[in-house]
């Protein structure tokens, strides 16, 4: 109900998004999956590698609706998914700086998420997303961040 247009979305061929897809959005998407095919590693003690196989190919699937074949990728999640795990250490493996409680987890991720969108500019769109969607008219600092939580804290506790 909060979208203004119908979306196009694209996974990868993990079946678990499947019922996830259909319960969010039931047949209101363009829904397709990205699924990668891997072939055989050339290293001689494959099963203790690191990475993956070679990726070999990837197949397109349409899953739900009509998805344009152009824009079938998971190109930006994949790259969004790089700048978190760049931007907060907590989500880079064989580190110690994770969050040893799912609630702070949670409040880190939700701190990131408004940073990225509000205060950080970007250089490619010269402003924030928050500004180029028109969701806000100037550039936020941490200040009015700490401000909404402090206004918001204040409020649950007056309840």
């Amino acid at each position: 109900s909060r979208l203004t247009h119908r979306m196009q979305l694209t996974t990868d061929g993990h079946r678990a998004y499947l019922v996830a897809v259909e319960d969010a959005f039931g047949a209101d998407v363009d829904y397709a999956m990205l699924v990668k095919l891997y072939g055989r590693s050339h290293e001689a003690h494959a099963e203790t590698r690191y990475s993956p196989a070679e990726c070999i190919g990837a197949e397109k699937r349409r899953e739900e609706g009509s998805p344009d074949p152009k824009h079938i990728s998971t190109s930006y999640a994949e790259r969004q998914n790089l700048t978190m795990r760049m931007q907060m250490r907590r989500f880079t493996r064989l580190t110690n700086a994770f969050s040893k409680k799912f609630d702070n987890h949670m409040q880190m991720v939700a701190l990131y998420t408004v940073w990225y969108n509000f205060v950080k500019m970007h250089k490619a769109v010269r402003m924030t997303p928050a500004m180029a969607a028109g969701v806000a008219d100037r550039l936020w600092e941490i200040a009015d961040i700490v401000r909404i939580v402090d206004d918001c804290e204040a409020t649950q506790k007056a309840v």
